[in-house]
């Protein structure tokens, strides 16, 4: 670990950074763009202490395609819910062998899965579903890793708009280096290097979950249709 990482004190987070540590690598990572931050992380922290998920969702290629490029030997985590649409799991082999990515699958307990399948729960308590098959299987992991990696981007829905850089969630640090990337940055960057969108985009979906829980939509319109919530709860 860097000197950035030096002023740590015993907070409650696995890396071990005070609040001062996590605001100073906000300061330092601000002015570095999405590939220039993926390059100081793996300077800054131990690469087998990072934790690296991908939904393979609408346009997950963008963020696996640089990663892929940097550091081949990623793992990449995977949450198989169980409930995915048949394209999602396609797109995810394709890239797989595209990029030649090292993904570990997450599922849920068996006797659990089937329990939120039988009864539902994606119809009557999403939360509930989403704690079951998502939220679970990655709490199981997240105290083998300092820092967690993903490509949320601030204006994919309210709660993400408020993220940064860096920040403590639930005992680890969540690394969001696309925060700032724009809808215009993404799709051109994808367009450029000829990358493949999720097969369902051209259909209408902006942003792909579970079978159960998305409808062609713009944005995260199409998740969760009919109520309130606009998160799996992974992320908050």
């Amino acid at each position: 670990m860097s000197e950035t990482s030096e002023v740590i004190q015993k907070p409650g987070n696995s890396a071990g950074l005070t609040a001062q540590a996590i605001a100073e690598l906000n300061r330092k990572y601000q002015p570095l763009n999405f590939e220039a931050r993926l390059n100081q992380l793996y300077r800054d922290f131990k690469p087998e202490k990072i934790m690296v998920t991908s939904s393979f969702a609408a346009t997950s290629a963008y963020f696996l395609h640089i990663i892929s490029r940097l550091r081949p030997e990623q793992i990449i985590f995977f949450i198989d819910t169980g409930f995915h649409f048949p394209e999602t799991l396609l797109y995810r082999d394709y890239l797989i062998g595209l990029y030649h990515l090292k993904v570990v699958d997450l599922k849920a307990d068996s006797y659990q899965h089937e329990y939120s399948e039988k009864e539902k729960l994606y119809e009557t308590d999403p939360d509930f579903c989403c704690t079951i098959n998502k939220v679970n299987s990655l709490e199981e992991i997240k105290p083998n890793f300092d820092i967690w990696m993903s490509s949320l981007m601030s204006w994919q829905s309210d709660h993400r708009a408020d993220l940064e850089i860096f920040e403590e969630r639930r005992g680890i640090i969540k690394f969001n280096p696309m925060i700032d990337v724009s809808r215009e940055e993404r799709d051109a960057y994808i367009l450029e290097h000829k990358l493949p969108f999720h097969p369902l985009v051209n259909e209408g979906y902006s942003s792909i979950g579970c079978t159960h829980c998305t409808v062609k939509g713009e944005g995260r319109s199409g998740r969760w249709l009919g109520k309130p919530k606009t998160e799996c709860g992974l992320h908050l």
